[in-house]
C-alpha cells in the first residue's frame, strides 16, 4: 500500500516477506526533524468515513506527519516525529474512538542472518534453532539444513549480534554473521593515509556531522569503516568525498569500497578443500591397513611376512594396522568426536555420534586384541583395525561429494547474483541536461538519482528511469521474458538486464538492496530458509531416530553374541579366524554405521532450494516450501480479470451523450470525478475524455476539483463537481444511487456487453448524462492456459468486479465455465471460502489492491509481477513477467519438486529399511552375505549423495506451456 504524496518510484518492486507480523519502523528525515512510519490493523471499520475519522483523529495529534487508513484492507500507515509523537499514543488514539488495533508492532524488531557451520542432519538444525530461541529478545529463529543459515527477529534493545553468535557457538556450532537489519544501506571503506588514533577520530566526526548518516563504526586495526546512511539524503561518493575534505596538509586521507570477495563461496571451496584433505589424508593410512588386512594375506606367499611374531602372538601385521589405523581415528576423525560431545552436551544425538560409537567399538576391541596377543602365548583373535579407518574415509569421501553436490543446489541463485554489472558510466550534466563529464565508476557507488549511459551491449547497472535515448532491452534473464522490450524516455528499467541496440541515458530510482534484482534475491533466500510442512516428518523421524538405532544395534550384538555362545547356530558359519564376539560385534558396529540419519534431513530442504532457485531464473518466485505444497494440492484456479485474464489496460472505443449537456462539460465532469481513482478502468475514461476535450478545441488545462470523493468499491465513485452531484460507475452504482435507467441506456449497455465491453455511466444530478464504452483485450494466452490447466485435472473460475455481461463474454472467450461477476473484494475472498469449505484446494490470480483480501484468503496466493505492491507482498507466488503461463508453471514446478522430495525419503528411508536389516545379518544364516561396516559406511555416505543428486535433477525442469510451444 502507497503513503500519500511518496513517490512511486520509490516503492520498491518486491516487497519480501519475513513472515513476521510486526512492521519494523523505516526511519527517513523530514528536515531536521525524523520521521518514522508504523503500519498496524485495526478491526471494526465498516465504510469510507470510519477510515475517516481514525485519519482525522490521528492527523490531529502534534507529531503526525502524514496518516493513511485502508477500509478495504483494515490497515493504517502513519507518518509520526517521535520527538513529539510516540507509537503507543497513536494506539490509544485510535481505540479511543472505538476501534480496535491488532498486529501493533513492538518498538524495534531487528533481524540478522547467520551462517551456522557443522551442521550434519535434521536433529543438527533443531539443536540450533532451539539455542537461538532460547536466547532472551530473540522472537523467532529459523534455521535452514542445506543453506546452512539462520534468520533471527530479535529486539534490539534486549541482545544484540554477538550475544547471538555465542549462543551458537555455546551449542557446538560455528557461526558468522552475514547481514543484520542495518546493512540495508551500509556501506565499508578502506581508509588510507591514517597516521593515527586522532585522524580516525576526526573522519568519524566528519562523517557523523554529514546529513544522512545514521551509525559510523570505526576498525582501528584494519582502518575499516562501516557507515549505515539514508539512500534519499546521501550515498558511497558523497561519504568517500566527506573523508578526503576531512583531511589537512599533512595529512591527506583517502578512501576506497572496502568489498570482503565472495565470502560464502570461498567459505564452501574452503569446505570442499578440508573434506577433500581430510580423505587424502585418511586414504593414505587407511589403503595400506586394507591392503595389510584383506589382499595380502589372500596371496601367500607375499603376505606371509604379516605373519612374523614380534612377541608372543603379536604379528608385525597387528603392529602395522595399529600404528596406521591411529592417526585416522583420533587425527583425522577427531571432528567426530567434537561433534559428538557438542551434541550429547545439549542432550541429543546425531549421525557423529553413531560414527563415533562405530569407531570406538572396532578400534578399541582391536586395541584389546593387540595387547592380548602381546600377552598371551595361545590367544587368537582378529582385529578390525581396517573397520575403524576404512569406515572414516568412506564418511569423509561421502561428506566431500555431499558439499561438492550441494554447492550445485544453489547455482540458480548465484546467476542471478551475478546479473548486475561491476562497473557503470556516470554522466555530469549541466541544468540544461548537456553532458558536462562521463566516467567509469563501480556500481556500488552509484547514488539515488545518478545519471548514468547504457551502451548497446552492456547491462543496465540498477534500476531506473529512461531519460533520453531509444533502445531495446533484454529482460530474460530477469522476467523470463524472451522478447526484447522497447525502452524510450520514461520508461523504467530494470538493473541486471541486456541494453541490445541503442544508447540510453538514465536516472538511478533504486539502487543497492532496493532494486528488483536484490528482492528478488532477498526473497529467494527467504524461500529457501524456510521450512516445508512435509519436512515435519523428517524432523519427527530425526528425535528418536539416533537413540533407536544405537538401541538396535546393541540388540544386534547380543542377538548374535548370546547364541553364538549358548551354541545355538553352528559354529561353521562365523568366518575363519574370527570369534562370535568378534562376528557380534561388527553386525552391531554395520548397524550402527548404515542408519545414518543425514539423507533424510536433506530430503526437503535440498529439493526446496533447487526449486525455488530454478523458479526465480524462470519469472516464478515462490515464497518457500510451504507455498511449494500447498500449490502442489491445487484443483481450483480463481481468475480476477481485469489485469489478469485481460491485458489490463483498459481503453474507451466510444462515447455517446443521454441528454443535452455538451460533451465538454461531459467530459469535464467524468475528469474531475475520475482523476482520484486509481482503478484501469477509471484512467482510460480520464485518458480519453481529456483527448476528447482537446479535439472539441477545450483550451481548459486545469480541470475542476471534486469534493467528497467516495470511492464505492467494485461499483465506482462519487462526489460533487462545482455545485452538481456526480456519479460515474456501473449499473449496480446507479441503482444504489436510486439513478434511473432508461431503455436507450439499457440497450446501449447490452449491445456493449455482447462485444465483451464494459459501460461506464455517468450520472450528474440524479440522472445518467452518458456514458463510455471501454474495452480490455484478452491476453493472447488465457485460452491456452485454460485449457492446459483442464488437461491437469485443475478446474478454473473467473471472478470479477465487471457486471455479468462482459465478464461472461471474456470468460467464454477464454473457456472458462463458471463466472462469479459484479463482485466487490470482500465478495471476492468470502466466494473463495466458500469453495475451500467443500475441501477443495483453492489458488487465487490477480494483480490489484482490490485483489489481495482474495490472495490472503486463497490456499495459493498468485500475484502477476505487474501488479502493486500490496497484491505481491499477499502472495505466495509472484509471476514476474505476468505471463499466465506461469500459473501453468508455478503449478507444475510444485508438483515436479514435492515429487521429487517423496522420491528422496525414498532414497533416504530405503538404505535405512534394506540396509539395516542386512547389516544386522538377516540374510547371513541363508546366503554367506554380511554388510562389512567399512561397507556399511560406504552405503551411509550414498545415501545423502543420491539424496542430493535426485534433487538437483530438478535443475533440469523445462516449462510445460514453453515447451509445447518449442
Amino acid at each position: 500500500m502507497e503513503v500519500i504524496g511518496k513517490d512511486d518510484l520509490k516503492t520498491p518492486l518486491l516487497l519480501p516477506s519475513d513472515g513476521v507480523a510486526a512492521t519494523v519502523s523505516q526511519p527517513s528525515h523530514d528536515g531536521d526533524m525524523k520521521i518514522e512510519t508504523i503500519t498496524f490493523k485495526v478491526s471494526g471499520i465498516k465504510h469510507a468515513s470510519c477510515a475517516t475519522s481514525i485519519e482525522s483523529k490521528i492527523g490531529n495529534l502534534n507529531g503526525a506527519a502524514n496518516v493513511m487508513v485502508s477500509p478495504l484492507q483494515g490497515q493504517a500507515i502513519v507518518r509520526y516525529m517521535p520527538e513529539l509523537l510516540t507509537a503507543n499514543t497513536i494506539k490509544k488514539a485510535v481505540e479511543d474512538i472505538g476501534f480496535q488495533v491488532n498486529e501493533f508492532p513492538e518498538q524495534d524488531i531487528a533481524v540478522c542472518r547467520l551462517r551456522i557451520k557443522g551442521m550434519a542432519c535434521t536433529s543438527c538444525s533443531e539443536s540450533a534453532e532451539h539455542a537461538l530461541s532460547m536466547v532472551d529478545g530473540v522472537k523467532k529463529a529459523v534455521v535452514g539444513l542445506a543453506l546452512e543459515e539462520a534468520k533471527v527477529h530479535y529486539d534490539p534493545n534486549v541482545t544484540n549480534t554477538d550475544r547471538i553468535i555465542e549462543a551458537v557457538e555455546d551449542s557446538g556450532f560455528g557461526a558468522d554473521l552475514i547481514s543484520s537489519g542495518s546493512d540495508v544501506n551500509k556501506v565499508h571503506l578502506k581508509l588510507e593515509g591514517i597516521g593515527s588514533i586522532e585522524d580516525l577520530t576526526v573522519i568519524q566526526f566528519s562523517l557523523e556531522s554529514l546529513e544522512g548518516v545514521n551509525h559510523v563504526e570505526m576498525g582501528f586495526e584494519e582502518h575499516i569503516v562501516s557507515i549505515s546512511y539514508d539512500p534519499d539524503l546521501t550515498g558511497p561518493r558523497s561519504l568517500i568525498q566527506t573523508i578526503q575534505e576531512a583531511g589537512r596538509e599533512p595529512n591527506y586521507y583517502q578512501a576506497s569500497l572496502f568489498i570482503a570477495s565472495g565470502r560464502r563461496e570461498t567459505e564452501r571451496q574452503h569446505e570442499i578443500q578440508l573434506y577433500r584433505n581430510q580423505f587424502l589424508w585418511s586414504c593414505l593410512f587407511s589403503v595400506p591397513v586394507f591392503i595389510f588386512s584383506m589382499v595380502l594375506p589372500m596371496l601367500p606367499p607375499y603376505g606371509n611376512w604379516l605373519d612374523y611374531k614380534i612377541n608372543n602372538m603379536l604379528t608385525v601385521g597387528m603392529l602395522l594396522r595399529w600404528i596406521l589405523c591411529t592417526p585416522v581415528q583420533f587425527v583425522i576423525g577427531q571432528r567426530f568426536y567434537v561433534g559428538s560431545y557438542h551434541a550429547l552436551r545439549r542432550k541429543s544425538a546425531n549421525m557423529d555420534v553413531l560414527v563415533a560409537l562405530g569407531t570406538n567399538a572396532a578400534y578399541f576391541y582391536s586395541v584389546y586384541v593387540v595387547i592380548k596377543a602381546l600377552t598371551s602365548e595361545s590367544f587368537e583373535g582378529q582385529d578390525f583395525f581396517e573397520t575403524s579407518s576404512m569406515l572414516i574415509s568412506f564418511i569423509l569421501l561421502g561428506k566431500y561429494l555431499e558439499v561438492v553436490a550441494k554447492g550445485k543446489t544453489s547455482d540458480a541463485l548465484a546467476k542471478l547474483t551475478d546479473l548486475a554489472p561491476d562497473t557503470a558510466y556516470l554522466l555530469t550534466l549541466d541544468g540544461d541536461g548537456n553532458v558536462i563529464s562521463e566516467m567509469e565508476i563501480s556500481t556500488q557507488l552509484i547514488q539515488r538519482n545518478d545519471a548514468l549511459k547504457v551502451v548497446p551491449g552492456a547491462k543496465v547497472p540498477v534500476d531506473g528511469i529512461v531519460i533520453d535515448g531509444q533502445s531495446h532491452v533484454n529482460e530474460s534473464m530477469i522476467t523470463g521474458e524472451a522478447r526484447p522490450i522497447a525502452k524510450r524516455p520514461g520508461d523504467k528499467v530494470i538493473g541486471g538486464t541486456m541494453n541490445e541496440n541503442g544508447c540510453l541515458l538514465i536516472k538511478a530510482t533504486h539502487v543497492g538492496s532496493e532494486t528488483a534484482l536484490s528482492q528478488i534475491v532477498q526473497l529467494v533466500e527467504a524461500a529457501q530458509l524456510a521450512r516445508a510442512p512435509v519436512q515435519k516428518l523428517a524432523d519427527q523421524i530425526s528425535k528418536f531416530f539416533v537413540p533407536t538405532v544405537v538401541v538396535a544395534a546393541f540388540i544386534t550384538w547380543l542377538g548374535w553374541f548370546i547364541p553364538g555362545e549358548a551354541g545355538i547356530y553352528p559354529k561353521r558359519w562365523i568366518p575363519k579366524a574370527m570369534d562370535g564376539f568378534e562376528l557380534a560385534l561388527q553386525f552391531g558396529i554395520s548397524v550402527l554405521v548404515v542408519a545414518c540419519p543425514c539423507a533424510l534431513g536433506l530430503a526437503t530442504p535440498t529439493a526446496v532450494m533447487v526449486a525455488t532457485g530454478k523458479g526465480a531464473s524462470q519469472g516464478v518466485l515462490i515464497k518457500g516450501g510451504n507455498a511449494i505444497e500447498k500449490a502442489y494440492k491445487v484443483k481450483i484456479v480463481v481468475f480476477d480479470k481485469t489485469g489478469t485474464l485481460t491485458i489490463g489496460k483498459p481503453a474507451v472505443v466510444s462515447a455517446v451523450l443521454f441528454s443535452n449537456i455538451s460533451m465538454e462539460e461531459f467530459c469535464d465532469m467524468a475528469v474531475a470525478a475520475e482523476a482520484n481513482s486509481e482503478h484501469p478502468v477509471a484512467k482510460a475514461v480520464v485518458e480519453h475524455a481529456k483527448k476528447l476535450c482537446q479535439k472539441l478545441g477545450s483550451k481548459t488545462e486545469h480541470f475542476t476539483d471534486v469534493k467528497d470523493f467516495v470511492v464505492h468499491p467494485g461499483a465506482g465513485v462519487s462526489g460533487k463537481v462545482g455545485d452538481r452531484e456526480v456519479l460515474v460507475g456501473n449499473k449496480r452504482l446507479m441503482r444504489d444511487c436510486n439513478v434511473p435507467v432508461g431503455h436507450e441506456v439499457e440497450d446501449y449497455i447490452s449491445e456493449n456487453e455482447q462485444l465483451a465491453r464494459t459501460c461506464v455511466l455517468v450520472a450528474i444530478d440524479g440522472r445518467v448524462a452518458g456514458a463510455f464504452s471501454v474495452t480490455d483485450p484478452v491476453k493472447p494466452e488465457a485460452a491456452r492456459v485454460i485449457a492446459y490447466l483442464h488437461s491437469m485435472d485443475i478446474s478454473s473460475i473467473m471472478v470479477t468486479g465487471d457486471n455479468w455481461a462482459t465478464a461472461t463474454a471474456i470468460a467464454k472467450e477464454v473457456g472458462i465455465q463458471k463466472v462469479f461477476a459484479e463482485m466487490d473484494p470482500l465478495g471476492k475472498a468470502n466466494k473463495i471460502k466458500d469453495l475451500q469449505m467443500k475441501g477443495t484446494t483453492v489458488a487465487m490470480v490477480g494483480d490489484g489492491i482490490n485483489d489481495s483480501p482474495a490472495l490472503v484468503a486463497a490456499d495459493v496466493g498468485m500475484a502477476i509481477g505487474a501488479g502493486t505492491d500490496i497484491a505481491i507482498e499477499a502472495a505466495d507466488i509472484v509471476l514476474i513477467k505476468s505471463n499466465l503461463e506461469d500459473v501453468v508453471t508455478a503449478i507444475d514446478l510444485s508438483r515436479k519438486t514435492i515429487f521429487r522430495i517423496r522420491l528422496n525419503y525414498v532414497w533416504a528411508l530405503g538404505y535405512n529399511v534394506l540396509g539395516m536389516p542386512i547389516a544386522a545379518g538377516i540374510l547371513f544364516p541363508f546366503t554367506g552375505i554380511r554388510l562389512p561396516p567399512w561397507l556399511a559406511g560406504a552405503c551411509m555416505a550414498a545415501s545423502s549423495i543420491s539424496v542430493v543428486c535426485s534433487s538437483l535433477l530438478l535443475q533440469s525442469y523445462k516449462k510445460p506451456l514453453h515447451a509445447d510451444g518449442a
